[in-house]
């Protein structure tokens, strides 16, 4: 991953491809972004990626899903809730990584914590791609 140094007028900004991090006006040192008071993580540490994939024999197309936790602060993330409407999936996906609760309640890694830097990563398919979002989070 590729980083950058763009300077503003007052603070400097560190451009990654997911987000942007705040540093110092020196440059040197990094600044936590934007939190409540004495919150370790947020929705926003976790990243969701999606793309298509080969479309299974029958013709259905296959997207590949990664959830990665980019906590700033190595923070681990458990009970990761996901916005996905009616998911569904002519592929099996295994249940302990990804699973629908209820409509548009998903539920990643079966409540377990997420390690700081960790990917998981599940493929589906279906006639079209799901939106998926962050709904809520837990900070272990």
């Amino acid at each position: 991953m590729a980083v950058s140094v763009t300077r503003g007028s007052e603070k400097g900004t560190v451009a990654s491809s997911h987000r942007k991090l705040l540093t110092s006006d020196n440059g040197n040192e990094r600044v936590e972004p934007n939190r409540i008071w004495g919150e370790k993580c947020s929705k926003s540490d976790i990243v969701i990626n999606q793309g298509p994939t080969a479309p299974l024999p029958s013709g259905i197309p296959t997207y590949t899903v990664e959830i990665m936790n980019m906590c700033v602060s190595g923070c681990d993330i458990s009970k990761i809730h996901l916005r996905c409407g009616w998911f569904s999936s002519a592929r099996l996906i295994n249940p302990k990584l990804f699973k629908r609760l209820r409509y548009n309640d998903c539920l990643v890694n079966d409540g377990r914590p997420l390690i700081n830097g960790a990917t998981i990563s599940f493929q589906y398919a279906n006639t079209f791609l799901y939106p998926l979002s962050v709904s809520s989070v837990v900070c272990v």
